[in-house]
C-alpha cells in the first residue's frame, strides 16, 4: 500500500454546512492515517469562537451528526493541525491569546508551509 499525501484544507466560510464538511473530512482523514492540517481563513475563524451558538447544531444532532465544536475536537485529538488566520482574528474579533489550546495562529505562507506536499482541498 502507498503512503498517502497529507491533506490540507483551507476554509473560508463561516457557514455552518461548509464547516461541517470540512470538520468531518479532516477527522475522517486523522482517524484513517493521513495526516491533516486545517487553516481557517477569513470568516472561517468564528469556528473558534467560544461564545457562538450553531442553530444547525441542533438540525444534524437530530439526525445523530456531531456538532460543530465536537467535530473540531475530535479532530484535533486525532492530530488535525489547526491554524487561524491572523487576518480572519481581526475580522472576527478574537484575540491569538484566546484560541483553544492547540490551535496556532498563521498566515498564508505557514498554510503553504505546511502543505507544501500535501494534497489542498479549499472549503
Amino acid at each position: 500500500m502507498t503512503e498517502q499525501r497529507p491533506l490540507a484544507l483551507m476554509l473560508g466560510s463561516a457557514a455552518h454546512d461548509r464547516l461541517h464538511a470540512g470538520l468531518s473530512l479532516a477527522a475522517a482523514s486523522a482517524a484513517l492515517g493521513r495526516a491533516v492540517a486545517i487553516y481557517l481563513h477569513a470568516d472561517a475563524v468564528r469556528l473558534l469562537d467560544p461564545g457562538l451558538n450553531w442553530a444547525e447544531d441542533v438540525r444534524f444532532a437530530a439526525v445523530g451528526s456531531p456538532a460543530i465544536a465536537e467535530l473540531l475536537a475530535s479532530a484535533m485529538e486525532l492530530g488535525v493541525r489547526v491554524t487561524a488566520c491572523q487576518t480572519g482574528l481581526a475580522l472576527t474579533g478574537l484575540s491569538a491569546d484566546a484560541l483553544p489550546e492547540g490551535v496556532e495562529p498563521g498566515g498564508l505562507v505557514d498554510f503553504l508551509g505546511q502543505a507544501r506536499d500535501a494534497e489542498i482541498v479549499l472549503g
